[in-house]
């Protein structure tokens, strides 16, 4: 499989008048083409800093980005939604394609099939405040994907539902991501979401961020994620390597 984005030597430091803190350390790493990677690490070790510098909103210090697909798009997705509640579901939809200047008639017919396609057409027309959390995040998830972009970046989506929910809404939005084919980057802080969803998890230090070790993810066939034999497995490995560094 061919990789679709590489990070090298990828290093960053915050400057303070009296002194530098070194949130990232010299992280090398490789996204493949149409995969989904987890990153998982200590709470503040700098997980949302590596995703920000992915996405072009943060310089590293030192380091490359490699993009390897062009053109490079790449589609972020945060914790909060973001709907605004004065715009129709599809008017949220659209606001990437807004934003780029790319509301043709080809990219919303594209919206109006995404809506459909994932059980929110009947919604189009009413506004956020209709919707429950799981099917906001949908929305949102759908209005990085009218733009069509190479890479997703998914920063914690799912943190402000409750458990039972999130247990849903993040096997169902992976699901999508898988069906469109998208290569993403997923942050969790939990440990069984980051399994259960991905082809491979990267496990981070404490600050300052180093790459600890990288598992492949694989289920025997004919299993769900979480009641596959391997998930409890791959659980714990994951808890002790975090545990030994936290």
């Amino acid at each position: 499989m061919n990789n679709m984005l590489e990070l090298v030597h990828i290093s960053k430091n915050y400057h303070e008048a009296s002194s530098v803190t070194q949130a990232i350390q010299d992280i090398s790493l490789e996204v493949r083409d149409g995969e989904l990677l987890s990153i998982v690490g200590p709470s503040g070790c700098g997980k949302s800093t590596l995703l920000s510098i992915i996405s072009g909103l943060a310089p590293p210090s030192s380091g490359e980005i490699r993009i390897l697909k062009q053109p490079a798009t790449v589609g972020y997705m945060l914790q909060q939604d973001h709907l605004f509640g004065w715009r129709t579901i599809f008017q949220n939809a659209c606001l990437g394609l807004e934003i780029q200047k790319k509301l043709t008639e080809e990219n919303l017919s594209f919206v109006h099939q995404l809506l459909r396609q994932y059980g929110l057409a009947e919604f189009e027309n009413r506004y956020p405040s209709c919707l429950s959390g799981g099917m906001r995040q949908r929305a949102a998830l759908i209005r990085t994907l009218a733009v069509k972009p190479n890479i997703l970046l998914l920063d914690e989506p799912f943190s402000a539902l409750d458990y039972q929910t999130r247990l849903y809404v993040a096997d169902e939005i992976t699901s999508i991501i898988r069906l469109e084919k998208k290569t993403a980057v997923f942050v969790t802080h939990d440990i069984s979401e980051a399994v259960a969803a991905s082809d491979r998890v990267a496990v981070l230090t404490r600050r300052p961020a180093k790459l600890q070790a990288i598992h492949q993810i694989e289920f025997s066939p004919g299993f769900k994620p979480r009641e596959a034999p391997e998930f409890r497995e791959y659980f714990n490995l994951i808890w002790k390597e975090l545990d030994i560094h936290a």
